[in-house]
């Protein structure tokens, strides 16, 4: 692999930046996307580097447009992403739910910014984590990841690739404009060192009896190509495992319950977390995204008053990873949730310890400084 695919070695970039490397690192050859800031950089920066790996940019009419040329970008062939944040997630949810129903892989990067509507363009916010999870309509799983630095930027934009390819699902990178617009060390490794999934594909030759929506027990159908000879329907309707409509309810439960338990049983291969001094903690906070930075250093002015705190980093926001923090953290800890909203995941956290927690909440438009984590910590441990 050429060094125009993948910029080996150490750099100083940004979390835009790294995001567009890590997509050219995991075979991204298609992007389709409109300008919106702060994820702009994103689309700039694969704007040049694109044409140089024989990929294709296009610069779409709206985010509506641009959701659309990715899914077609990958029935035929391409890991296709795009790159938005918080009002153009909106215009993309409809067809987030298309690409959920004819189990299309492709990779959204959502920037946060400080909302509702156009709220605070340039300045951070974490608001739209419960948009990721229940934007589109009907049931369906989601998989989305929260990094907390540029290097993260770029892995785990390969592991959306990944997931996404090896599960036929959409995949979210819920990043925030501090994330997006920090600019730290980024290790690249060798091409060789980076792990690619590839899609399942079919071993029936094309003819007439070929299913494409036909899934074994892994529940993930094999996925055929535009152009390869296989005759497949794509529809958002309800449709059997041949692609056609089907209106009975039997099929429709059929369908929607295999789409949803492809992720639920699979979650344990994509569910990350981080854990910070939790062996002895009484008190645990738990945050992701640029939050979980401030939380990182709270816990540690606060060990160093010999409060037992530690810190739980979610990595993955969805599905949400109720066994880790079952596994992680004692039956009686004290939980304290910090996020860059008015409490959204906090409500995770109390459905799944099943008790009040804490919240360290702030509507957007700044980073929350490590003081108001440590106070709470510290109100916690009297």
């Amino acid at each position: 692999m050429s060094t125009k695919r993948v910029r080996t070695g150490q750099h100083f970039m940004s979390g835009d930046h790294a995001c567009a490397e890590g997509a050219l690192a995991a075979g991204c050859r298609f992007f389709g996307g409109y300008p919106i800031t702060p994820s702009t950089e994103v689309a700039e920066h694969l704007a040049r580097r694109l044409p140089e790996v024989g990929g294709v940019f296009i610069q779409m009419e709206d985010e509506l447009g641009s959701i659309a040329s990715v899914l077609g970008a990958s029935a035929a062939g391409a890991r296709a992403m795009t790159a938005t944040s918080g009002p153009g997630l909106s215009l993309m949810l409809e067809n987030l739910g298309l690409g959920v129903i004819l189990e299309l892989p492709i990779v959204i990067v959502d920037v946060q910014r400080g909302s509702p509507s156009t709220g605070l363009p340039t300045m951070p916010g974490q608001a739209d984590i419960m948009q990721a999870r229940w934007g589109s309509h009907g049931d369906y799983e989601i998989v989305a990841y929260a990094p907390w630095s540029p290097q993260e930027m770029f892995d785990l934009t390969i592991q959306a690739f990944n997931v996404a390819d090896r599960f036929r699902v959409p995949v979210l990178l819920m990043a925030d404009e501090v994330v997006g617009h920090m600019v730290e060390r980024v290790e690249i490794p060798d091409a060789d060192q980076i792990e690619c999934w590839s899609r399942k594909r079919p071993e029936q030759p094309p003819n007439g009896s070929f299913a494409p929506f036909e899934a074994g027990e892994d529940l993930v159908p094999p996925m055929v190509h535009a152009g390869e000879g296989y005759r497949i329907h794509y529809t958002g309707l309800t449709h059997d495992e041949h692609g056609y409509p089907d209106m009975s309810a039997e099929t429709h439960h059929r369908l929607v319950t295999r789409l949803v338990e492809k992720v639920r049983r699979n979650a344990d291969q994509f569910t990350r977390v981080e854990g910070y001094h939790l062996e002895d903690a009484r008190i645990v906070v738990v945050a992701y995204g640029c939050t979980a930075r401030s939380a990182r250093r709270a816990v540690r002015l606060a060990r160093r008053q010999n409060i037992p705190v530690g810190l739980l980093r979610l990595v993955s926001i969805w599905p949400f990873a109720d066994e880790a923090l079952r596994q992680l953290v004692p039956d009686d800890a004290t939980f304290i949730v910090t996020e860059m909203n008015l409490g959204q995941i906090s409500r995770e956290v109390e459905r799944v310890v099943r008790r009040p927690v804490r919240g360290v909440f702030h509507a957007g438009g700044a980073m929350i400084s490590p003081e108001p984590i440590l106070q709470a910590i510290q109100e916690a441990a009297q």
